[in-house]
């Protein structure tokens, strides 16, 4: 068992070796999961994307089939997070901690559902761990379906297509960029984090001014 794990997050640090071993459809559960259960929050979405994005500039697979595919399994991710906040509701709140549920990340989640609303659902897309946990609080608040089925919808399409597309023609302008893919990796985490660093800066600041 431990070395399975070890074995699961060397690849995990190595996103074109996990895409040559699970293959497409792999791929596709392993987006469905990272956005619709709760215990995805530990997978490299935005680095797998960028990877796929990159093998696809080879020929290996086809872009645009990669594409439509990872769109639906991302919706449809989220549509079950979603679902999982709806049904389960407050509970959710009151579990322990676990290997796979840490509460800190729904709560963190939470926090940033309730600043931006339903921009949410689209921002969250492109910020890891808080788009695992997005969904889910976005039923439990009670977001109309409807209203977030759009917001689904429209972040889905722009994460996979934005990352995939970002990797595939910076791999075909740059040449062997797979052999530096770990500092593009770095840089897309960076930018990802940014806005949850830059929020707590000014909570803190916030809150150390004089009332």
């Amino acid at each position: 068992m431990v070395e399975l794990f070890h074995q699961l997050f060397g690849y995990l640090k190595d996103p074109q070796s996990l895409i040559a071993a699970v293959g497409l459809v792999g791929l596709i559960l392993i987006i469905f999961a990272e956005t619709g259960l709760l215990f995805g929050f530990f997978l490299p979405g935005d680095s797998l994307l960028i990877s796929a994005g990159i093998i696809a500039s080879t020929g290996t697979i086809d872009v645009w089939q990669t594409g439509i595919l990872l769109s639906f399994a991302a919706v449809i991710g989220d549509a079950v997070g979603y679902w999982i906040g709806k049904t389960t509701g407050p509970k959710l709140y009151k579990r322990e901690d676990s290997l796979l549920f840490k509460k800190a990340h729904l709560l963190a989640a939470q926090l940033f559902y309730e600043k931006h609303g339903g921009k949410t659902i689209v921002f969250a897309r492109f910020i890891p761990i808080i788009r695992t946990f997005a969904p889910t609080v976005a039923g439990i608040a009670g977001m109309p379906y409807k209203n977030f089925l759009a917001y689904n919808i429209f972040g889905g399409v722009l994460w996979i297509w934005s990352m995939l597309l970002g990797g595939y023609y910076l791999a075909k302008q740059v040449p062997n960029i797979e052999e530096n893919i770990h500092f593009l990796i770095v840089g897309v985490v960076f930018v990802s984090i940014l806005p949850i660093v830059v929020g707590w800066i000014k909570s803190k600041v916030a809150s150390s001014k004089p009332i």
